[in-house]
């Protein structure tokens, strides 16, 4: 990934994604291309075709809000995709101010003496984790890359049951909240394209959030475990995340959990 022309990958690769007879085109000869065409993007979209060609090849890089809401209508993007279309064709969000986590949080997270909770940054570093969250696994230990431990450790093969499921869910999670033009963003991802799954789902250009969702785990000494994530952004750092992990009051998983230390 470089930053040279991230709006025009993006409108090519969802233009790519949109199945002609979905939206009514019928399959008449022989097409070049997967997906739409671009003079058919522009006509649902209401807009020329060359301007459309000045959009993907990164001539024009900041459409307007019209413009943008008429292209996320006739992609079919969600509300995540959409968001994140906006937001290249905006300006370069500013640098966070701060980075360290405060000591509040430090505390806050040590206060969870029965379950996992770490802090992560926007590209998914993780700079602080209780005792649970590093019994867990040694992704969470600070300093590691969640993203780059996703894919590039086979330990985390083993510690998710439905690793593909996950691994997916952690790039568009990725797409999402990291910030495209930020150097250290181009390095994270180009370390990981030397990886072919994450290659073939970075492609795809899906872009999602993390959010609140169960995940599974097949921890090497306490087992299974079915736990709740919780994603919280951080007051006054909203470059930082808190992500904490609950079990069912009463399940096994929070018998097992409790077996971490």
């Amino acid at each position: 990934m470089t930053a040279d022309n991230l709006l025009g990958d993006f409108l090519k690769a969802r233009r790519g994604r949109i199945a002609p007879a979905a939206i009514g085109v019928p399959a008449i000869g022989r097409r070049r291309v997967a997906g739409l065409r671009r003079e058919e993007l522009a006509q649902l979209a209401g807009i020329s075709e060359p301007y459309l060609v000045r959009l993907e090849q990164g001539v024009d890089r900041h459409p307007s809000p019209q413009v943008l809401r008429s292209l996320a209508r006739a992609l079919e993007l969600d509300a995540d995709a959409s968001a994140h279309l906006h937001a290249l064709a905006g300006p370069a969000p500013v640098p966070p101010s701060r980075t360290e986590v405060s000591a509040d949080v430090h505390q806050l997270l040590d206060t969870w003496a029965d379950r996992p909770a770490y802090v992560r940054d926007r590209c998914f570093d993780v700079l602080a984790a209780n005792k649970q969250a590093r019994a867990l696994a040694p992704m969470y230990e600070p300093g590691s890359n969640l993203v780059r431990a996703i894919f590039l450790d086979p330990a985390s093969r083993r510690l998710f049951p439905d690793w593909a499921k996950v691994a997916a869910q952690t790039a568009a999670a990725l797409r999402a909240e990291a910030d495209p033009r930020d150097p250290r963003t181009v390095r994270l991802v180009a370390e990981l394209e030397t990886d072919e799954e994450f290659r073939r789902l970075w492609v795809r250009h899906e872009t999602r959030p993390a959010r609140d969702e169960l995940k599974y785990f097949a921890h090497p000494v306490v087992g299974s475990l079915a736990l709740r994530r919780q994603a919280l952004t951080v007051g006054g750092a909203e470059q930082q995340v808190i992500i904490v992990y609950q079990a069912t009051a009463g399940s096994s998983s929070e018998t097992a959990l409790a077996r971490l230390l």
